[in-house]
């Protein structure tokens, strides 16, 4: 039902900046809220930052506010996220997400309340 593909993750020196990019289909992108997790290796899932369906509501991770933007283009059905001042400790996979209840329920945070998800793309940030 809803398509999502990332892009834009890479490596990248400490201090430094990537914007992912998060494409879903056209038809049902202003339906759904979304957000992007991320997953580093031996650790548990986590929330990065969130976006209502009408752009409204922005969330963030405290580990990431301040540093980290998260944003939506309708009319390229695509989300965003602009990383700055990456740190070595932001390195993961990162995910996009999309799910009708999130913000309904104040669930946004929960990885679980998410109905759909795209294949992730690789964050590194070197020392």
């Amino acid at each position: 039902q809803v398509q999502l593909v990332e892009s834009g993750g890479g490596l990248v020196q400490a201090g430094g900046s990537l914007r992912l990019s998060c494409v879903a289909s056209r038809r049902t992108f202003s339906s759904y809220d979304m957000a992007w997790f991320r997953q580093a290796p031996g650790k548990e899932r986590e929330f990065v930052a969130a976006s209502s369906r009408g752009g409204g509501s922005r969330d963030y991770a405290d580990s990431v506010k301040g540093r980290f933007t998260i944003s939506r283009d309708y009319a390229k059905n695509t989300l965003f996220l602009q990383m700055n001042s990456l740190k070595p400790e932001d390195t993961a996979v990162y995910y996009c997400a999309a799910g009708r209840r999130p913000y309904s329920t104040g669930t946004y945070s929960s990885h679980p309340d998410y109905d759909y998800w795209g294949q992730g793309t690789q964050v590194t940030v070197s020392s």
